[in-house]
């Protein structure tokens, strides 16, 4: 049995959410994302390839500490919303964490990236510190980011609209970073790799700083918690278990940031060994990234026609598809394998913007079921599976690479090996793709329920079970 109850500030809360956002907000909080883009891309498409054919450090390796160091920076996420959720400041709960945090993770960045001449235990030693740093870093700007986002409007037209600027500017950010990383480190380091890497990186990373401020300075908190509410983190998590909503999109999260990211770190041995010529890389990585604007672009349009979570289920089918059928593409066929990247950055990207907006929405089904919102930690949860997909992404290249007998820099590689990429490439994704689109039909957060969520909550009545 369910009974109607009024709780503390809500109304306040929620005044003003309606308000058509600025282009310039919009575009303000989009740039957050780009900054941290500059990272999560450089870390999915490059560090494990860094790491193995330029720092020295065996696959295997890379792949465990991969595992081990985002598992243990995920279990730190929800420490960071719970703080997050009770920081109260003159500039908002969410945003001083961004103006704060964006000359030291900055500074990671270049940390990260950093060759010093160590032998072999000395580099893994030197690879786990600064990585499980940045990683930390990255943790401290971007659980307040995302839940910003949670915070900016309650409107679900305009948090689409927000969202999709977001990842449009999220996508350039990524494509500004990945696929000029290579072309700087061979313009400022020549021959010297090592050097050039970390050069590029020192660019991007003072452009990601810039950004981080900019967000902070064009965006405003229009929702606010109640300074009366207290709770510990271990109730706060337990709660977030409960909300069966939030349960099912970290579950679909954690499949779709999988099979991108094995896809994205399996991409520089498919470009390299399968078609044979490694400058086809930033040309196969700069195709994607089009169809990754293009994707963010149309997110908000067609769910303006289409519900949401039906666009959402049938992309993800039509990936898993796509996906396997890549499998059986000829390996000398790179025009065809061009076309198919494209059209797989397009469908990813368009349903991510969907998938944040998901995540926003479970924290008014929370609070109006349990009486509780949960931004910072329902944000720093979909951080937690995001990292724990992208920790196991990682690890899932290192061991396969390990067990088919991968050899790190040699000109060509066996057969059992060259087969062991083109499944990292095309089937691993599939069947993350199908699993999730399956997870998601059982969502039940569509247009009409919102609607009633938003209007219990406008008149100060929550739905107790």
């Amino acid at each position: 049995m369910s009974v109607l109850s009024r709780t503390e500030g809500i109304t306040c809360r929620l005044n003003n959410t309606g308000n058509l956002l600025s282009r310039t907000e919009k575009i303000g909080y989009g740039l957050g994302d780009a900054a941290s883009h500059i990272v999560f891309d450089n870390v999915m498409l490059y560090m494990m390839f860094f790491y193995t054919d330029i720092f020295g450090i065996s696959a295997g390796f890379v792949g465990t500490m991969f595992l081990l160091t985002r598992t243990l920076d995920a279990v730190v996420d929800p420490i960071m919303g719970h703080i997050a959720d009770r920081t109260r400041t003159r500039w908002g709960q969410f945003r001083p964490y961004l103006l704060f945090g964006a000359v030291p993770f900055a500074l990671s960045c270049i940390l990260v990236y950093s060759t010093p001449n160590f032998d072999t235990e000395g580099k893994m030693i030197f690879a786990t510190i600064t990585y499980v740093l940045l990683m930390l870093l990255y943790t401290i700007v971007n659980i307040p980011y995302c839940a910003l986002g949670g915070v900016i409007t309650a409107d679900p037209k305009q948090r689409m609209s927000l969202q999709s600027y977001r990842f449009v500017l999220a996508t350039a950010g990524g494509m500004l970073s990945t696929v000029l990383m290579t072309p700087l480190a061979e313009f400022i380091g020549g021959s010297n790799r090592a050097l050039g890497y970390q050069g590029g990186i020192t660019i991007l990373a003072i452009l990601a700083c810039v950004m981080l401020i900019a967000c902070f300075a064009f965006t405003r908190e229009r929702l606010t918690v109640p300074t009366s509410y207290q709770s510990n983190m271990w109730d706060d998590f337990k709660d977030l278990l409960h909300n069966d909503q939030w349960r099912l999109v970290a579950g679909f999260t954690i499949l779709n940031i999988l099979a991108v990211s094995v896809r994205g770190g399996a991409m520089m041995y498919y470009v390299t060994y399968i078609l044979g010529n490694f400058g086809y890389f930033a040309i196969f990585l700069g195709t994607y990234s089009v169809g990754n604007l293009l994707g963010s672009a149309l997110a908000k349009p067609v769910t303006d026609h289409i519900c949401k979570v039906a666009v959402f289920y049938w992309t993800n089918l039509i990936l898993a598809a796509i996906s396997l059928g890549m499998f059986w593409v000829p390996l000398n066929s790179i025009v065809t394998m061009f076309l198919f990247v494209f059209i797989i950055g397009i469908l990813h990207q368009m349903i991510t913007p969907i998938q944040w907006v998901m995540m926003s929405d479970t924290v008014e089904y929370g609070e109006w079921k349990y009486n509780k919102r949960l931004t910072g930690i329902s944000f720093a949860g979909m951080l937690f599976v995001l990292k724990l997909g992208l920790a196991f992404g990682g690890a899932l290249i290192g061991w396969v690479l390990a067990s088919v007998n991968y050899q790190a820099g040699a000109t060509t590689q066996d057969a059992t090996a060259l087969q062991g990429i083109v499944m990292l490439f095309t089937i691993v994704p599939a069947i993350a793709y199908l699993l999730s689109a399956l997870v998601s039909r059982h969502y039940i957060l569509r247009i009409d329920l919102l609607d009633k969520i938003l209007s219990d909550l406008k008149l100060g009545a929550t739905k107790i079970r």
